[in-house]
């Protein structure tokens, strides 16, 4: 069920097949509740938990195609979404489901990471573009006790943003918004980047599960972002389970002038992504362990470089030793 890759537009290109699916689409139908098989209780958060300035690990993924389609939003239903970059699971499709996924491949560096991660597709006028390289998805501790966060269940699906948000809506969950050479903190795509620069931004999702489903009807209710007690970050009693926080970093390979530049989805602050875990159960449990429990700075072989004398979570070949 894997799909193909488009090829980019432009002068002397094939015509574009995704040319009707640049614009944001009437808001979808409603999902449905899909209950975890074994529900889960958080953990409670110690009074002193041990600092940590990094709790963290990456997983470098490289683009593999895009497509119309959105097997969370729209499932079962080709061509039924704007235009979406794919990155991770190299078979993910409109039909993409848990068994599909854990049968497929990935761009990922560890083979474990079987999940499926992917965003609007970006336009440069006519031709499409793609982020080139691996491209950087952090899994971080959301909250002060990182020694709380749980793995992902297998099969926890979910949007993180909306294309329908405002402008506020989408600073608010970016690090510094849209950037590029010295501009910050951009709600919409800059006007101009510097020449041999690129498009950057940083987009965090939510970190606190209802430790009850794998997804909800607008594929974002059973997921909440911590909030503040006693000026430390933990997970509200409705959704008590402490999981990865999930930042995409994200660089395109864009600059001068930006006026043709623009997302599938609409404006720049209509920035969004899907995630759907399909990690073996193993390795990002030996992730989280090491890396974020551990608090550590890793990379994706679970390995911090300040920290040398903590070992790796992976081998050479980002397997299980």
């Amino acid at each position: 069920m894997g799909a193909a890759a488009s090829p980019p537009g432009g002068e002397g290109a094939a015509p574009d097949p995704h040319a009707a699916h640049r614009t944001a689409m009437a808001p979808p139908p409603p999902g449905e509740w899909i209950p975890v098989d074994e529900p889960v209780d958080g953990i409670e958060p110690q009074e002193n938990p041990p600092f940590a300035e990094h709790r963290e690990f990456q997983a470098n993924c490289l683009v593999s195609h895009t497509a119309p389609d959105d097997p969370i939003v729209y499932p079962g239903a080709p061509g039924a979404s704007h235009d979406h970059t794919f990155t991770g699971n190299t078979t993910t499709d409109a039909h993409s489901d848990g068994a599909s996924l854990a049968a497929g491949g990935t761009t990922c560096e560890v083979p474990g990471d079987l999940s499926a991660y992917w965003m609007p597709t970006m336009f440069d006028g006519d031709r499409e573009v793609r982020p080139i390289g691996h491209q950087v998805v952090y899994y971080k501790s959301g909250i002060r006790d990182q020694t709380t966060v749980r793995p992902f269940p297998t099969g926890l699906r979910y949007v993180v943003g909306s294309p329908f948000q405002s402008e506020a809506e989408f600073l608010d969950a970016t690090v510094q918004g849209w950037e590029c050479g010295d501009s910050y903190d951009n709600g919409n795509i800059p006007a101009h980047c510097p020449e041999g620069g690129q498009l950057n931004v940083r987009f965090q999702a939510p970190s606190c599960w209802d430790g009850r489903h794998l997804d909800s009807p607008d594929h974002q209710a059973h997921m909440s972002y911590p909030v503040v007690e006693n000026g430390a970050d933990v997970c509200p009693e409705s959704h008590p389970v402490a999981v990865p926080m999930v930042e995409f970093k994200m660089a395109f390979p864009v600059d001068g002038d930006m006026s043709g530049v623009r997302l599938a989805s609409g404006e720049g602050y209509s920035f969004h992504y899907d995630f759907f875990n399909a990690w073996g159960e193993p390795t990002l449990a030996a992730m989280v362990e090491h890396c974020i429990n551990g608090g550590l700075q890793c990379d994706a072989r679970g390995y911090d470089q300040f920290h040398p004398g903590e070992g790796a979570a992976l081998d050479e070949d980002y397997e299980l030793p």
